[in-house]
């Protein structure tokens, strides 16, 4: 079978079928500068990656939010972990002046106002992970976006700090 034809079946692109070869990955051999694969091999190839691997849980534990970069507070019988670096809305590019002023906003690689661009930028003023009831919160900020409502700014921050904790 030739590269584009195992390219096909195992729904990969060709340089990913030249690479399993190169690598040795799938039995090939090459005649006349071109790939011939054994169908075998790329069929126990294709039913390998096709095995689901359980997805890892994120554990949102006092630890793991300490361990991705929280500092954590403790007084009058609270316990919570501050997460300054989630303050920002994911996606949300901000250069500034010498006097701190915006110069330019971006928004998930898309240009935006440089006022709608500190409206994302002050929507949120705290995010918190609360040990007493073990969930990431949101302090809003007076910001008032345009571009995304609270519910999509709430989901971009939680999916980050998810992935956060996933990649520990």
């Amino acid at each position: 079978m030739n590269t584009t034809a195992a390219a096909t079946e195992a729904h990969v692109t060709v340089a990913t079928i030249r690479t399993w070869c190169r690598r040795g990955v799938v039995t090939a051999v090459k005649q006349a500068g071109r790939w011939i694969i054994d169908t075998t091999s790329l069929a126990a190839r294709i039913t390998i990656g096709k095995m689901k691997r359980p997805a890892k849980k994120a554990a949102f534990t006092t630890e793991t939010m300490v361990a991705i970069g929280g500092r954590r507070w403790q007084k009058n019988g609270m316990d919570r972990v501050y997460l300054n670096d989630f303050q920002t809305v994911p996606g949300l590019e901000l250069d500034h002046y010498k006097t701190g002023n915006i110069s330019g906003a971006s928004l998930d690689g898309q240009g935006i106002s440089n006022a709608e661009g500190g409206r994302l930028a002050t929507a949120v003023d705290k995010v918190y992970f609360d040990a007493a009831d073990g969930k990431v919160h949101i302090k809003w900020g007076w910001g008032n976006p345009r571009s995304l409502d609270r519910d999509e700014i709430a989901t971009r921050v939680f999916g980050a700090v998810r992935t956060a904790v996933a990649a520990l």
